[in-house]
């Protein structure tokens, strides 16, 4: 194939598709520019279905490279990348909850989508390019896929709409919105929002449909040109013949029972009725000498398809749902805080059967997060953490690293509580959540939001609302796309069998996080409306049930978490509380017990576990970058005597007044009288009262006075009668006993 050029301008940045130049063998392939970022986009499939599974085996990869924004890792050690960053799985997610609705359910063929950034600019993110790639690289492919579609990143800043912000004009913006669909449906939604309300955020869809609408023809013309025929998918005769002589004998079965009462408010219940009824299947099935292993398989399989069938009936006709509750209505809510005696802040929040356990740990600021990745180079100081054990769901699984679900549903949670954190002068602690799974029956991700909220103000972290999140499910009639229902608080086979997994997360204010995934083709923009509204009136009542566990954050933290003491300092002066290679920083740290973090901008944030020991870290910084001024009076130590280097005879003495700063005393400002020698007087260590006369910040010079602050000598005549021998020497000395 020759190469070929095609070019299109969004939001005023030129965006280049180019195809036929990069990874000619595989099955669709196309690199994608917008501005200096590009990334590559590959589809390939098997030649051959994958026998023995009931699912569609597609696999999506998010390749980030260092090389792509001219970094190397940071590791000693280790200098190519290693597994992919949360972000990278983030964005393979995002692609594929996008693409995956578009292939048809039967196929079996192995799909992988692999997504290369090759360039990075720091401007214009990566994902958006992405995704376009990867619905041109499956649209050029011979690969059966019921694209196009394409994406948008949706912002707004200063009440007005930005499309594809850039990575500077997104931290101005309330909404991060990424929306992906065809011209009139939507297929996926990632969003994170500053408390929008629903009227705004579906204004917003539609801000981003109209942009959809105008890339579309420009993909559907780089298919149309340079596209290749799709695979149609054969039926295998045989194979049909053999399950339709299956689907007699099983309908045989399913004929004698009631299908309907598989589906029960008790999950374990509801479990176990499908397994018998599965158990009967396959004992029928294996009397049958001429019925084989895979031919019993086939007929387990179509029970799944049997009960989904009648859990459509159930819904749009009988206007049922499984667990007997009506279309909006939440399973039972619980909410308890405090269960946990050590921890910094705990919250257990229960709906239906789902049970989730969430923890917060306070750390100082030097325990944030470092990010070294291809687009962050910074620090992280909340994170949100999310663990789904086997045990949840009643199976045995081996505990391994988190998984991409596991990393998504803790991004979700993490985005959606977000908007309500106090900034870092208000409270500077470094914040972990981790929610724990305990039970799961659907919505667990959304149960993590409402649980982390609790265990954050049971910690006493002043956020400014309870967040809480709410997962919507839908019902569409096969033969009628108008003919739909809408379903609160969805659970695990709602979720299963249903079409739809919108969750929706906010305040009573508005809305922080929306994660939508599809099993159709897509859904109407009137679906999408009527669902932020009924999740809104659902988000309310579990707000409500909270407030009864927790009203507002607690005034005090827990006696377990460390303080931390915060002071401003002149950022001219950060160099002296550091000292020369950390020496006063690190001897303030070792000598106080404390943790000591500075800010650029002069914030010094000082982490304790008591209050003595800040007070006394505090005490010392303030004398560090304390201003010396001519007058003030200090009791200072003597740290040397001063001498004449070509006479070797003693000219005054260095006098400590703060930490870090001293100054000198002249032989004639020792003593009121006349003496010969510094050490006449005093003596190093020991501790002296000084007046400062004189300050050269030029030089760095400060000039003390020790006679100032002595009373003047008493005596009789002329001063030629004075008594030398006369004079106390030892009254000139303050406080030596004690050093």
């Amino acid at each position: 194939m020759s190469v070929k050029k095609f070019n299109t301008e969004i939001a005023g940045t030129k965006l280049t598709v180019e195809v036929g130049k990069l990874a000619k063998q595989a099955h669709g392939a196309c690199t994608v520019s917008y501005g200096e970022t590009v990334v590559l986009a590959t589809a390939v499939t098997s030649p051959e279905p994958r026998e023995g599974i009931d699912y569609f085996p597609l696999m999506v990869d998010y390749e980030e490279r260092l090389y792509a924004a001219g970094k190397i890792k940071g590791s000693r050690f280790i200098k190519r990348e290693g597994r992919a960053t949360d972000e990278a799985v983030l964005t393979a997610r995002l692609i594929d909850r996008s693409i995956r609705p578009l292939f048809k359910e039967v196929e079996r063929n192995d799909v992988q989508v692999v997504v290369t950034v090759l360039s990075y600019d720091g401007i214009n993110d990566p994902d958006v390019p992405a995704m376009i790639a990867a619905s041109i690289a499956l649209g050029i492919s011979p690969i059966a896929w019921n694209g196009p579609i394409a994406g948008v990143r949706i912002g707004r800043i200063n009440n007005e709409w930005v499309v594809n912000p850039s990575v500077e004009a997104k931290q101005k913006s309330d909404l991060d919105l990424f929306l992906a669909g065809s011209a009139d449906n939507i297929v996926m939604i990632e969003a994170g929002a500053k408390e929008i309300s629903e009227n705004d955020m579906f204004t917003a869809f539609e801000f981003g449909n109209k942009h959809i609408k105008k890339l579309l023809p420009f993909i559907e013309d780089i298919i149309k040109k340079v596209g290749l025929p799709k695979i149609q998918l054969e039926i295998d005769e045989g194979k049909n013949k053999l399950r339709q002589e299956v689907k007699i004998k099983v309908d045989a079965v399913l004929g004698k029972y009631d299908l309907s009462s598989c589906f029960q408010p008790d999950k374990s219940k509801m479990k176990t009725a499908i397994d018998d009824l599965k158990n009967k299947i396959n004992e029928v099935l294996k009397e049958d000498n001429e019925v084989s292993k895979d031919m019993r398989a086939m007929g387990l399989t179509m029970i799944d398809e049997t009960l989904e069938k009648v859990f459509k009936e159930l819904v749009l006709n009988k206007k049922q749902r499984p667990d007997q509750r009506s279309f909006d209505e939440i399973r039972p809510l619980s909410a308890e805080v405090g269960i946990l005696p050590r921890t910094h802040g705990s919250g257990l929040f229960s709906r239906g059967e789902t049970q989730v356990l969430s923890i917060v740990t306070l750390g100082s600021p030097g325990d944030e997060q470092t990010l070294d990745t291809m687009e962050e180079s910074g620090t992280k100081k909340y994170m949100h953490h999310y663990n789904f054990p086997g045990y949840s769901v009643g199976e045995v699984k081996p505990l391994r690293g988190p998984g991409r679900r596991e990393i998504g549903h803790g991004a979700l949670a993490e985005k959606a509580l977000m908007p309500v954190l106090p900034n870092d002068e208000e409270f500077p602690y470094t914040i972990r959540v981790v929610s724990e799974v305990l039970g799961s029956n659907g919505s667990s991700s959304q149960a993590s939001i409402c649980g982390s909220t609790l265990s954050l103000m049971d910690a006493g972290v002043p956020i400014k609302a309870a967040v809480a999140g709410v997962a919507m499910g839908l019902v569409v009639d096969d033969h009628d796309a108008k003919k739909y229902e809408i379903l609160t608080d969805i659970q695990g086979i709602e979720d299963h069998s249903g079409h739809m997994d919108f969750k929706v997360a906010g305040t009573k204010d508005g809305i922080t996080a929306i994660q939508l995934d599809i099993k159709l083709g897509g859904i109407s923009y009137q679906i999408a409306q009527e669902t932020l509204t009924k999740a809104k009136i659902a988000r309310e009542k579990i707000l409500a049930v909270m407030q009864q566990a927790i009203v507002s954050p607690r005034p005090e933290l827990s006696p377990y978490a460390p303080r931390i003491d915060t002071m401003r300092i002149d950022p001219d002066k950060i160099r002296e509380v550091i000292g020369s290679g950390g020496k006063i920083i690190n001897e303030i740290i070792s000598e106080c017990n404390v943790a000591i973090d500075i800010e650029q901008d002069g914030l010094v944030m000082i982490t304790s576990t008591d209050g003595e020991s800040a007070k006394k870290a505090r005490e010392w910084i303030e004398n560090i970058v304390k201003d010396i001024a001519i007058g003030e009076i200090y009791e200072g130590k003597v740290l040397k005597i001063v001498t004449d280097r070509n006479k070797g005879t003693e000219i005054g003495a260095i006098v400590e007044l703060l930490p870090g700063k001293d100054g000198m005393v002249h032989i004639s400002q020792v003593s009121q009288n006349r003496i010969d020698k510094v050490t006449d007087v005093i003596k190093v260590d020991d501790v002296v009262k000084v007046k400062v006369m004189d300050v050269d910040k030029e030089k760095g010079r400060i000039s003390l006075s020790m006679k100032e602050l002595l009373p003047k000598p008493a005596f009789d005549g002329d001063k030629k009668d004075f008594d030398k021998d006369s004079r106390d020497k030892k009254s000139h000395v303050f406080l030596r006993d004690k050093t």
